[in-house]
């Protein structure tokens, strides 16, 4: 025993020592910082006299002579249809294609989508995608390289780790830059059509997983709105934080892409994935607005982002998308809807909605319940301001973890567009007139350290219709949090036409709460 003791302690100083010997190699790597950007190719956004000359273009035009000034929406609610979309607006692109988003998972999805872009580039469609680097695996870096070396895709990383592996350690090393990531998601085509919304790419945000599925709202743009997308696209890819991948990568030959190829194949043949191709098939949004067979919702729509500075913490407060968001959606004077994931409203937030709420405004949130969300620490950072809510006359429903909504999916324009166990939908609607469809949660990370983008569109036929679902569908997905007369929390659940209340948090557990709880009284709520 005492032999096996000594070679067990000899084992673990050989291992705390190899350990160590990485740790300071990798903070040592990290040390050497960011490779220069100077040289770096310039492009920019398809001009509107030639987006004009493709299909897309030919398509909406009539609509668009007819509604000038206007852009067409059309909301996607429902998961399936919104990848389905994703894929077509990417099939039928014939110029550019220009790709923008936080998380980018090697999925079913992701592959798909991937491959779609390599398929699109091989017919001749100038590729720019830029990723945050944050929301990709290390395991998508040769794959990634290897579309870079196609002549027609160039990949940017948003604020990159030097450290592939593991991420973490960027930051340790570089902490304040590391924090803040491009939150942002954008899918544009021919800079004519543009998809954007709160879902990033992966099958949990297309109902593509026997895992938590999320509920989430995009919608598909054309006209002004989508040729601001493009230009807005512009700036972030021309920042200090895109870096080409090629200085951040190894090099990986254009060859490389056969094992993508490969890859999707072995996914479209797999039972699992044929199964939910299957369930895509009927879905013809991008079809119906190339054959001028989509009904559109057209309306003064604003375009809302971050200067991409803020990512260096170097953008002026007028050039925020908080800023941006008070001065587009105005001062709401009869109700306030707001649909937030991740709704941490800090004492500036809290202030703002009591105070509507004194003006006589009829605020109502929605947000996940302890049982749903996907983050915790988040939960914490709304769990302490419920009470002071409350008490001040803002009404808050949490989104339990349901196993189905009944009604057609395809009909609704709101965010329960799917069996979604968790709310991942970041939308505002002000006065049944103005709707915010995009990536902003009303949290101070939003607020202060991550960049963002959205569309605040101003239709009271879209708004009052998100609206009708929102109010319809809250006590069958929702709980009522209430206080009683000693100011204590609970929670209704409506059942049919059964009542049940809840006195703790729903389906949780005592040691999950006490957690939360530890999380709300340390410091972190400017960092959620």
């Amino acid at each position: 025993m005492h032999a096996q003791t000594h070679h067990l302690s000899f084992l673990l100083r050989r291992w705390r020592g190899a350990l160590c010997a990485l740790l300071c190699a990798s903070l040592l790597a990290g040390c050497k910082g960011l490779p220069s950007l100077e040289d770096r190719k310039e492009s920019h956004a398809l001009p509107p006299q030639v987006a004009a000359t493709t299909d897309l273009g030919r398509a909406v035009a009539p609509e668009l002579a007819a509604h000038p000034g206007l852009a067409g929406i059309y909301p996607l609610s429902d998961p399936h249809v919104a990848f389905a979309a994703r894929m077509d607006l990417i099939r039928s692109a014939q110029r550019t294609l220009d790709i923008q988003y936080y998380i980018w998972r090697d999925d079913l999805t992701g592959t798909l989508l991937l491959e779609q872009i390599h398929e699109a580039a091989d017919r001749g469609v100038r590729v720019r995608l830029l990723l945050d680097d944050l929301g990709i695996a290390s395991a998508l870096d040769p794959t990634l390289a290897a579309l870079d070396s196609h002549p027609n895709i160039e990949v940017r990383l948003f604020n990159p780790f030097v450290v592939r592996s593991p991420k973490f350690l960027g930051f340790v090393t570089d902490f304040s830059r590391a924090n803040r990531r491009m939150h942002n998601k954008s899918l544009t085509a021919d800079a004519t059509a543009t998809i954007l919304g709160g879902r990033n790419i992966g099958d949990e945000y297309f109902d593509a997983t026997d895992g938590v599925v999320f509920a989430d709202l995009d919608v598909l743009a054309v006209g002004p709105a989508a040729a601001d997308v493009s230009h807005d696209f512009d700036r972030y890819w021309a920042s200090a934080s895109a870096y080409p991948v090629e200085r951040i990568l190894p090099h990986e030959s254009v060859d490389e892409l056969a094992g993508l190829e490969r890859k999707a194949q072995a996914i479209e043949q797999d039972p699992a994935a044929v199964a939910y191709q299957e369930a895509l098939r009927g879905s013809r949004v991008v079809q119906n607005l190339l054959d001028h067979k989509l009904t559109l919702d057209w309306a003064k729509t604003e375009m809302i982002s971050d200067d991409p500075a803020k990512a260096l913490n170097n953008a002026p407060p007028e050039a925020l998308i908080g800023h941006q968001l008070r001065e587009m959606m105005g001062q709401p004077t009869q109700s306030l809807d707001l649909i937030s994931p991740y709704f941490v409203p800090a004492s500036t937030g809290t202030q703002y909605l009591s105070g509507l709420a004194a003006q006589g405004v009829d605020v109502r949130v929605l947000t996940n319940a302890l049982e749903a969300t996907d983050v915790t620490p988040v939960h914490s950072g709304y769990m302490k301001r419920r009470v002071e809510l409350l008490k001040n006359g803002v009404h808050l429903y949490e989104l339990r973890r349901v196993p189905g909504v009944a009604y057609k999916k395809e009909q609704s324009p709101g965010p329960f567009g799917s069996s979604g166990s968790s709310l991942h939908a970041k939308t505002f609607v002000a006065d049944s007139k103005r709707v915010f469809v995009g990536s902003f949660n009303f949290d101070p990370r939003s607020a202060h350290l991550n960049t963002e983008l959205g569309l605040v569109i101003d239709s009271p036929d879209l708004a009052t219709r998100v609206d009708s679902k929102f109010l319809a569908l809250l006590p069958k997905v929702a709980y009522a949090v209430h206080l009683d007369e000693n100011g204590k929390l609970y929670w209704i659940e409506r059942n049919g036409g059964t009542e049940i209340r809840h006195d703790t948090e729903p389906n949780t557990t005592w040691y999950g709460r006490l957690g939360v709880w530890i999380l709300s009284i340390m410091p972190i709520e400017s960092l959620l």
